[in-house]
């Protein structure tokens, strides 16, 4: 061969090799990158080329799927959108998806791996492709008494059931409706840029993703960090508390709500009756913030939860001063919790101390309604121990008959309650906050966190966990004690 046509040959071998070094780059480095793009469209047509399976509540599709006559063939459907959208979050052709919509896309549209036999007994048959279901742990009952309790206020509700963790209804207000921009049309795209303006953030989910400051309700965490520590024994005996009480280093006196509520020395049972601030921001300062900060964390606080949607972090401040300990002690200062953790921590007292797992995903089941993922009750931690359990049970029932958590009363029906008006600030009204469980011979079915945040038309002095919150915790107690 001569020099040239040998040049010529390296130089054509080189090009081939150098094109095989790109194709694979392309196709096995950057594969998903490409095909995830946002630009491209072919993995668009695939998504919506056939119905989306379906979120279950109560044993009833709340989604569907509708075709839409363009070349993204189906577009998703929401029954009672703006109730459960909390809970589903949105599937939408230009914006993606979030929360159950979000955490299950591929077994919803189809292409899971776990759907593999499914497709291919499909594509032999020449059956249409469908994806599989998402079945919740959703009580249709109290989700409707959560979100009608709510009504127009801004607002959140957690209920649990404390024996599993199971989460029965999670309602966040105001809300939206995910169909009208589940398309990618005009009017979709008018309906979402409508919803991000909106100045009452109908899209955040104050049920999973917003943390506040829970008030009173965390009184039942100091509670229990006080008797498992051992400052105290006797919840019925005399507690060392002033009123009034300067906190720590400062000039500062602690209030109580109610300035002529009994405080002075009231034991830790007629202070969580009267939800005496004196009593437990003492009781907090004294215990100190590591064993507060570690009685929180066996609650669930400075931890992220799963459910398998992510909630934010609740913290429990780190760095911080025998005062602050006592704001915190209160649920006030730079203490905050999201109403999931406030529902978590009752459930666990609820359940002599155990805390489960919170989760709202029974099982994951193929288009030929095959299980292909159940779920297993799973406990967090010991929040503490049974005894001391059953002594904030005692406090939180007596709380209910004699104290300020009378509104979640139920007859025939053993109660725990507790209120809760959180502080922000000068320039923000009081958070109401109301807790409670319900109790039967088989244990607590159900443990409820609300939380209602009144706007300026309510004056302040109607601001209370009692008249705002409670009757919502007792709605939704019902609608799950008449199952």
């Amino acid at each position: 061969m001569n020099k040239p046509v040998r040049h010529i040959a390296v130089f054509t071998g080189v090009l081939v090799l150098a094109l095989l070094v790109r194709a694979t780059w392309v196709q096995f480095v950057r594969g998903e990158e490409l095909s995830s793009h946002e630009k491209n469209r072919r993995v668009a047509i695939a998504s919506f080329s056939q119905p989306r399976g379906n979120i279950i509540v109560g044993g009833r599709p709340i989604t569907g799927s509708a075709g839409t006559g363009g070349d993204l063939k189906y577009k998703r459907t929401f029954t009672d959108g703006k109730m459960y959208a909390p809970v589903t979050g949105y599937s939408s052709q230009s914006y993606g998806s979030t929360f159950l919509e979000g955490v299950n896309n591929k077994l919803l549209s189809g292409t899971d791996d776990r759907l593999f036999l499914q497709r291919t007994a499909d594509m032999l048959t020449g059956k249409q492709r469908r994806g599989g279901d998402v079945v919740t742990t959703i009580d249709p009952k109290a989700q409707k008494a959560a979100y009608e309790g709510l009504g127009d206020r801004t607002g959140a509700v957690v209920a649990l059931d404390p024996r599993t963790g199971r989460i029965l209804a999670l309602a966040s207000t105001p809300s939206y409706d995910p169909s009208v921009f589940a398309g990618s049309s005009k009017t979709d795209q008018e309906a979402w840029k409508a919803l991000e303006n909106d100045k009452s953030k109908p899209m955040n989910n104050r049920a999973l993703r917003e943390t506040y400051p829970p008030g009173s309700t965390f009184k039942i965490v100091t509670a229990a960090a006080a008797l498992e520590n051992g400052l105290y024994t006797d919840v019925n005996a005399a507690t060392d508390s002033p009123d009034p009480w300067i906190m720590p280093g400062t000039v500062t006196k602690l209030p109580n709500q109610n300035p002529n509520a009994p405080c002075r020395n009231a034991s830790l049972n007629v202070a969580m009756q009267n939800s005496c601030n004196t009593v437990y921001g003492k009781v907090s300062s004294d215990l100190g913030r590591d064993k507060m900060r570690a009685t929180a964390e066996k609650f669930g606080f400075n931890d992220e939860v799963f459910t398998p949607v992510r909630a934010s972090k609740s913290v429990f401040p780190k760095d911080i001063n025998k005062s602050q300990t006592a704001m915190a002690g209160i649920g006030q200062g730079s203490l905050t919790a999201t109403p999931l953790q406030v529902a978590m921590m009752t459930a666990a007292i609820a359940n002599d101390g155990k805390l489960m797992k919170p989760y709202m995903v029974e099982e994951l089941r193929g288009p030929d309604l095959r299980t292909i993922e159940k779920h297993r009750p799973e406990q967090l931690s010991q929040a503490t121990s049974p005894d001391v359990a059953k002594k904030v049970q005692q406090m939180m029932e007596d709380t209910a008959t004699k104290g300020t958590g009378k509104a979640a009363l139920i007859d025939g029906v053993t109660v725990g309650g507790k209120t809760g008006t959180a502080e922000r600030g000068k320039d923000q009204k009081n958070l109401a906050w109301f807790i409670s469980y319900a109790k039967t011979d088989e244990g607590s079915p159900v443990a409820v966190a609300v939380m209602v945040d009144p706007d300026d038309s309510v004056p302040d002095d109607e601001i209370s966990g009692g008249k705002l919150a409670g009757p919502i915790a007792k709605k939704v107690m019902q609608a799950v004690l008449a199952r």
